[in-house]
Parts: structure tokens; C-alpha cells; sequence
């Protein structure tokens, strides 16, 4: 082999290895574009994050706001509310194993659920389990919480389902008080 076709070799080596890079490149510059559309938008990811004005909120009433585009029901529950909750069985829960954010890994004991240690605050995503029905409130159903009219899922007090085709728990999303009538969501 002479010093020539070894030189050559070099040669097309480095046009094998800089073609390649530059495909690289051009493909990358081509996909990316594609990639990044699947980021949530703007306004998304503005509302990953709320705050809800709790302060008109009456003992035994509850609010509805929109977050992430679903419901979240804000409830302020009555003594008797968070009596009756707190006297469920675990045992007797379909879904006694709760994956609360607020708490995770905890059970779906009721002082697990409620946002403050009274149990007075508790706050749910406003979506059946089942298949994502928008479940009525205030009392509903045959456990005095929510009930889901398409299919007959009834949750209890404390947002646990108790009867009915729903496998879970209505969801506890990620919230916090950041001054007493101020709840932050996300």
C-alpha cells in the first residue's frame, strides 16, 4: 500500500464521518421542531398553579373551580360531615388505599384526605373515577357526598368511593394554605 491510498483512506473517512454529522444535525434541526409542540402552551402552563380565595366559603357549602381545565371542588365541611366521615371502617372502602398527593403513600383514613388537622378543608379533582363524569355535590348520593348520576358511583363525605363502578377515590390533588383563606393549588 503506498502513502497515496493511505492518505486517501483519511480522506474518505473524514467525508464518511462529517456526512454523517451533518445528517445528524439536519434530522435534529427537522424533529425538534415537531417535539417541542408536544410542551403544554403558554396559558398551560400559567395555570399549573392557582390561588383560591376561600374566605366567602360557608361552613357546609362548597366551591367549583377549574385548574389544569378540570373541576376542583372546595368543600368546608360541618361537624357532622367530618364526624360521619371519620366513623367509616376502612375496611369497608372499595379503595382503602388511598394515592393522596397531599400525603402520599397514606391510607384513605379521612385525616389523610382534609387539608387541615379540624378536617373542616377538603379539596378533590372534580372527576368521577370511573369514566370522568363531573359528579353532583352537596350532600349527594346514598353517603351524603357526591354522587355520579351517569353510571351510580357514590362517594362518601370525605370523597371516597363507596358504591358504584368507580375503582378509586375521587383524586386529592396538590394544595396548601398560604395564609388562612388563601388555597394554593399545584
Amino acid at each position: 500500500m503506498s502513502h497515496a491510498e493511505d492518505h486517501e483512506g483519511t480522506r474518505r473517512d473524514f467525508l464518511y464521518y462529517a456526512t454523517g454529522g451533518a445528517g445528524v444535525v439536519v434530522t435534529g434541526a427537522a424533529v425538534w421542531p415537531l417535539v417541542n409542540q408536544m410542551n403544554p402552551s403558554a396559558d398551560v402552563q400559567a395555570l399549573s398553579s392557582i390561588r383560591v380565595d376561600v374566605a366567602g366559603v360557608a361552613e357546609g357549602t362548597q366551591i367549583t373551580v377549574k385548574w389544569l381545565g378540570k373541576p376542583v371542588f372546595i368543600r368546608r365541611r360541618t361537624p357532622e360531615e367530618i364526624d360521619e366521615a371519620r366513623a367509616v371502617d376502612l375496611a369497608d372502602l372499595p379503595d382503602n388505599n388511598d394515592r393522596n398527593a397531599n400525603k402520599p403513600g397514606l391510607d384513605a383514613a379521612d385525616e389523610n384526605r382534609s387539608m387541615d388537622e379540624a378536617g373542616e378543608w377538603l379539596v378533590m379533582m372534580g372527576v368521577c373515577t370511573h369514566l370522568g363524569c363531573v359528579p353532583l355535590g352537596d350532600g349527594a348520593g346514598d353517603f351524603h357526598g357526591w354522587f355520579c348520576p351517569c353510571h351510580g358511583s357514590h362517594y362518601d363525605t370525605s370523597g371516597r368511593i363507596r358504591k358504584g363502578p368507580a375503582p378509586e377515590n375521587l383524586p386529592v390533588p396538590i394544595a396548601e394554605f398560604v395564609d388562612p383563606t388563601t388555597i394554593k393549588l399545584g
